[in-house]
């Protein structure tokens, strides 16, 4: 199991501006903290939201906003990249788009690269976990060629692991792939628990071909909507940079708010979540987090 949960066990999380991340831990309690973006109909990111402008829901009942923080703060983020045989025609604008969100991305983040065929395995050397290196990444991006199955849930599960390594609360994941899994040893339902247990936001990119017999947009949609993130299917292999550069500023203008949830038992347990944004010019918002969490059991002594 991951270790780092959406809820943070054992933790409360207090912002403040002498952490580098915008918050520090403090007491003792049990924290769920969400990733949120907020968009206005023509697609613009909202800033400047108060605390009162939201409104968080789990399970249907509402919850009391305890943590609230705005701004570009640094994240730990993985491109998950398809290196199968089917996308050796693709992979130049891949690379290239993998670059671009690098560039767009918070000069602090800590990136990692995991590229997948029938294997998942990270493209940076064994003893650089992250790096902020251009020239590190794309030399990760274009390790190795092209060739061999896909193992789509293999790769997210590596890299759900691998990003509970770095050192920034915020997690985020682009996978970039053009059809589903056909040899991963790791299930779609496990690979959906891992989801719902880690913090991670996952944005994922769909480039298929019009005879691809695995492809698989629903699941790609799916992985995207449990975490909060988005799933784009672009038409062409040109938008492929924008939209990468787009998921970098969507990372940058996130919102994270945090409330204590109601235990009435020790039992593991499925929590829904919602989460609603109140404008003060009336606006009508887009808001985008994760659909649902898993709370852990508690072990009691």
């Amino acid at each position: 199991m991951i270790t780092s949960l959406l809820l943070l066990l054992a933790s409360s999380i207090v912002f403040a501006q002498e952490h580098p991340d915008g918050f520090k831990i403090s007491t003792d309690v049990e924290l769920v903290l969400l990733d949120v973006s907020v968009k206005g109909r023509q697609g613009n990111y909202r800033s400047g939201l108060g605390r009162d402008s939201f409104r968080v829901y789990e399970n249907g009942e509402p919850q009391t906003i305890s943590e609230f923080a705005s701004g570009d703060v640094p994240v730990v983020a993985g491109l998950v990249m398809d290196d199968s045989g089917s996308m050796r025609s693709k992979r130049p604008e891949t690379i290239l788009a993998g670059l671009a969100f690098i560039e767009a991305s918070n000069p602090q983040d800590q990136i990692f690269v995991v590229n997948f065929n029938e294997n998942a395995r990270r493209g940076l050397p064994t003893s650089v976990p992250f790096s902020d290196d251009i020239n590190l990444l794309r030399s990760a991006l274009a390790i190795g060629r092209p060739e061999g199955r896909t193992a789509l849930y293999d790769a997210i599960a590596l890299a759900l692991k691998h990003l509970e390594s770095g050192r920034h609360d915020r997690k985020a994941l682009v996978v970039v792939s053009d059809g589903g899994d056909n040899i991963s040893e790791h299930t779609f339902k496990e690979v959906a628990t891992l989801i719902q247990e880690s913090r991670a936001t996952i944005y994922t990119v769909g480039i298929f071909d019009a005879d691809d017999s695995d492809r698989n947009p629903d699941v790609l949609k799916h992985i995207a909507d449990l975490s909060g993130g988005e799933r784009f299917l672009p038409n062409s292999l040109d938008q492929i940079v924008p939209i990468c550069q787009k998921i970098a500023k969507d990372i940058r203008n996130r919102y994270t708010i945090g409330y204590v949830p109601v235990r009435r038992d020790n039992k593991s347990a499925l929590r829904k979540i919602r989460v609603v944004t109140v404008a003060p010019d009336g606006e009508k918002l887009i808001v985008r987090t994760r659909a649902s969490y898993v709370m852990p059991n508690r072990v009691t002594k």
